[in-house]
């Protein structure tokens, strides 16, 4: 069993940053592979970025590539999502889910077995 909590959402003008953090506890974190999704109201959960915990690659969703940086603290067992230049379109609930350690379907929800409660982003314009 793995359990995340996030923490780190609020409100933030639109070109600023936030910072979101995920601390994961349970099992041996280097067989996971750590996820960011988000949901907008009236939309589908869709992905934002991953990372296998233990090799450090990383993945994006296109629109967030060059603005998002997802990393990792082995000592704090915490993932990060740093959001910089944010958007109106960014605004969403932010979730953290735990999935296989394998590169395929890092994009999809369905791999992912075990979530948090989410963290919300609000961005003004």
């Amino acid at each position: 069993q793995v359990q995340l909590v996030e923490s780190g959402g609020g409100l933030v003008q639109a070109g600023g940053s936030l910072r979101l953090s995920c601390e994961v506890s349970g099992r041996t974190l280097s067989s996971y592979r750590i996820g960011w999704f988000r949901q907008a109201p009236g939309k589908e959960r869709e992905f934002v970025a991953a990372i296998r915990w233990s090799n450090r690659y990383t993945y994006y969703e296109d629109s967030v590539k060059g603005r998002f940086t997802i990393s990792r603290d082995n000592a704090k067992n915490t993932v990060f999502l740093q959001m910089n230049s944010l958007k109106p379109e960014d605004a969403a609930v932010y979730y953290c889910a735990a999935g296989g350690n394998f590169a395929m379907g890092y994009n999809l929800n369905r791999n992912y077995d075990y979530w948090g409660q989410g963290t919300q982003v609000t961005v003004s314009s």
